[in-house]
């Protein structure tokens, strides 16, 4: 299946998107087309993807994240179609977008919610193929840590310190 990207920069580095043929958001990355492409390798349903560099189908996306990255937008409004995932990842995947902006919560608040288990939803967290709009980077550890991030914990800590969720800091990292 063909994906249609783009890539562009954001105050923590090139973010690129993909979109479906009906415009719906399928994957994102923080990183260029290579890293974008990595969000579809082994993804349950997604047997063959390819990317199609498309700047003006990427539009909104790109007004969108702008947005946020600006501190206009804390909540994204574009439709999802995200690349693969089980039952169980797409019913996570939704309790992430559930997460208020400058907000977070641990892998066992959302396996308690989803009925589910801390480890399960670690799993669908670390194969969320649409970051930042499908906000996996306000999951931390019951303890406060923050547990990784697939694009670097330091990117993560600057996204949480935006949103103000470290000491109200909303200026972002560089």
């Amino acid at each position: 299946m063909t994906y249609y990207y783009d890539t562009f920069s954001t105050p923590v580095g090139d973010f690129s998107a993909a979109v479906d043929e009906n415009g719906a958001v399928a994957a994102t990355a923080f990183g260029g087309a290579n890293a974008l492409l990595a969000r579809f390798a082994g993804k349950t349903l997604v047997t063959r993807a390819s990317l199609a560099h498309a700047h003006g189908k990427l539009a909104v996306v790109r007004k969108q994240v702008g947005e946020y990255f600006a501190g206009k937008r804390r909540v994204f409004d574009l439709r999802l179609a995200p690349a693969g995932g089980t039952e169980h990842q797409r019913r996570a995947w939704a309790a992430l977008v559930a997460i208020p902006f400058g907000e977070t919560r641990s892998y066992g608040e959302i396996a308690k919610k989803i009925g589910s288990s801390p480890r399960a939803v670690g799993r669908a967290n670390a194969t969320n193929p649409i970051s930042l709009i499908v906000p996996c980077h306000r999951v931390i550890g019951a303890d406060g840590s923050l547990t990784g991030y697939a694009f670097d914990e330091s990117i993560k800590r600057c996204l949480l310190a935006h949103e103000g969720g470290e000491g109200g800091n909303r200026k972002l990292c560089h």
